[in-house]
């Protein structure tokens, strides 16, 4: 007869290895996957984290990321000239094929010293339920034309689905490109049009210290946005917030 404790001690091992080796296949998974064609493609040395960054970089006191989607676009000028105003940095989620239309604004945010975040060739929603290599064409090809726009030298280091549509595969495509997943914490739903006071009134209300916001200076008549972020910036400084880039 077996000695109960041995057989324990033997079915504790084994489900010990079995988890350890789903472990290690779970974490490969995490640095390669099928690219069109079903070539593996492998997370470069120095990727970025695939998790989705949610804060603000830390500096000295309270600090804020101001984010801008679907541009460049008509109000892109106008949002520029404010945030100079204030001395404020923020990062702009361009569509690739707005960016390929309008490359003199892609440049003007680069020589403002603001950032560039690749948010897809069409912005197609939801994003998650594309083909692997539909999604890998909306994040890899967005990124080329932005960079193709900007220039010599241009880098874009953040990604953000359409909607926030975030899920496992696209953040993996999104790291083998060297792109950092980028969320928010404040949606003004200034997309919505739903008016400048409403705007600011919700980025006052759900605002706190190291937070992202979500604007828009592209996709459709952003009057209000603008109306509402010559409110915003002035009220961030009054509150002694500075403005900072989302945390790498």
């Amino acid at each position: 007869m077996s000695n109960p404790k041995s057989v324990r001690l033997f079915r504790r091992a084994v489900l010990g290895c079995t988890a350890a080796v789903t472990f290690a296949l779970a974490c490969a998974g995490t640095s390669a996957s099928a690219a069109p064609g079903g070539t593996a493609r492998t997370a470069p040395a120095g990727a970025p984290s695939a998790s989705v960054a949610y804060n603000a970089a830390p500096t000295a006191g309270r600090t804020v990321a101001l984010t801008f989607d679907d541009g460049p676009g008509q109000a892109t000028g106008q949002i520029l000239d404010l945030l100079a105003q204030y001395h404020a940095q923020a990062t702009f989620c361009e569509i690739g094929k707005q960016a390929a239309a309008n490359p003199a604004l892609v440049k003007r945010v680069i020589a403002a010293g603001d950032r560039l975040c690749d948010h897809t060739v069409d912005h197609p929603q939801p994003m998650s339920t594309l083909p692997n290599d539909k999604q890998a064409h909306e994040i890899t090809d967005a990124k080329n034309m932005i960079t193709k726009a900007g220039g010599p030298g241009t880098q874009v280091k953040w990604f953000r689905a359409p909607g926030g549509d975030f899920s496992a595969e696209n953040r993996k495509i999104a790291v083998q490109d060297g792109l950092r997943p980028l969320g928010w914490t404040v949606d003004t739903r200034d997309w919505t049009r739903p008016g400048a006071a409403s705007i600011l009134a919700t980025a006052k209300r759900e605002l706190y210290p190291g937070g992202i916001i979500l604007m828009h200076d592209g996709g459709g008549d952003r009057s209000q946005t603008v109306a509402a972020l010559r409110e915003l910036l002035p009220w961030l400084t009054q509150q002694g917030y500075r403005f900072s880039l989302p945390a790498s």
